[in-house]
């Protein structure tokens, strides 16, 4: 449970934390610099600014329009400048980098491989870049000694009619990185069950997916994606609040799908910040997630767009810890629900947990520890 304490955790520790991210979209992440940088590289003069700074908070300020499909917009100039071998390594590499430099240790990050054929590639040339990005990323973070695991997972996009064969390219390459398959879009008109024989392919296959549903669109688009479907995460999710009923007295009353979500530990990929851009949450108080973690729903914290939120893990946990008095022990809880919900191996994720995530807030409770002993010890010396 929650503690109750003021012990809240300082931004260093929480930085330092070990971190799982299960939702981040790779054209959603890029450094507002290498936007620029790559623009000028292929001749596309459509940016709104040149300046990184000033880039960087254009994006914010598009995205902060409470509009899912406005919030959508933004990507049109990030994809445009992801159209070579070359663009998608740097900015795959990038990603692993920054992730690690965050303290994500494991990370499943996200993007559409139909969006990147401008230049000529082919969906294969696509995915062998972008895992061969990850892989420098990840030797990059090594050398500055930190450590990361980074998944690729191939989305297709809700509004088109190649989900079939995204999925196949997913399993094609399931041996060489990429973990699993996703479904992306605005969700209103584009229901998931339009996608029905890649997810009937995918289970046949005995892969992993996970779909954007309940995000912008309410509870038929959860129930859809996990009873017509099949999914194993909910990306987002944060509607499943419409189905679950709090009285004046404080009395939780769970409806059939938010109970069955919760009981059979679906997990739910939520990314606070980008949910009150979208307009799914009014303000980080009235977030979800909290209730959900005090009832124990299977609930992870994601970023979904650092460049769009201007975020990162560590200023999600952040936040969530200013609004709700989180401490490691929760981020704990938050960390290991990613882990557990993770598209590898079981006995890998077992690994990560136990060799890694575990052993890293111990020893930031450690340090905790020692630190509250040094401070009262130091306020007896003053009243004594």
């Amino acid at each position: 449970m929650t503690s109750q304490n003021l012990n809240l955790p300082t931004a260093d520790q929480i930085r330092r934390a070990p971190k799982v991210l299960l939702h981040d979209h790779l054209d959603g992440g890029l450094r507002p610099g290498t936007v620029v940088d790559l623009a000028r590289a292929c001749g596309y003069d459509a940016l709104p600014e040149t300046d990184p700074e000033r880039l960087g908070r254009w994006f914010r300020e598009a995205a902060d329009s409470g509009s899912l499909e406005r919030y959508l917009e933004t990507f049109a100039h990030t994809c445009a400048v992801m159209q070579t071998r070359d663009a998608l390594f740097r900015v795959a590499a990038e990603c692993a980098e920054d992730l690690a430099d965050d303290g994500v240790v494991y990370a499943e990050v996200r993007y559409a491989p139909e969006q990147h054929l401008e230049g000529g590639l082919t969906l294969d040339e696509v995915v062998a870049a972008v895992n061969d990005g990850f892989r420098e990323g990840e030797r990059r973070a090594r050398e500055r000694g930190h450590r990361i695991r980074v998944g690729a997972l191939l989305t297709a996009m809700r509004h088109a009619a190649r989900s079939l064969e995204i999925a196949e390219l997913a399993n094609a390459h399931r041996d060489a990185g990429v973990v699993g398959f996703d479904i992306a879009g605005a969700e209103a008109g584009f229901p998931p069950t339009r996608h029905l024989d890649a997810f009937e392919y995918l289970k046949r296959e005995n892969n992993h997916f996970t779909i954007h549903a309940g995000e912008a669109f309410g509870l038929p688009s959860i129930w859809q994606a996990i009873q017509w479907c099949g999914a194993d995460r909910l990306g987002h999710g944060v509607r499943i609040i419409d189905d679950i009923e709090v009285a004046d007295d404080g009395t939780v009353t769970l409806g059939r799908l938010a109970a069955y979500v919760r009981d059979k530990r679906i997990p739910l990929e939520m990314c606070p910040t980008s949910n009150l851009q979208t307009g799914a949450a009014a303000s980080y108080a009235e977030h979800p997630i909290g209730l959900l973690r005090r009832l124990h729903f299977r609930t992870t914290v994601n970023t979904d767009n650092r460049l769009m939120s201007g975020t990162s893990m560590s200023r999600e946990f952040e936040l969530l810890s200013e609004t709700f008095g989180y401490t490691l022990d929760d981020m704990q809880w938050f960390t290991v629900n990613g882990m557990k919900s993770a598209f590898i191996p079981f006995d890998e994720r077992l690994a990560m947990i136990n060799d890694v995530i575990k052993p890293g807030y111990a020893e930031l409770k450690s340090e905790w520890l020692f630190t509250q002993t040094v401070t009262t010890r130091a306020s007896s010396s003053e009243t004594a």
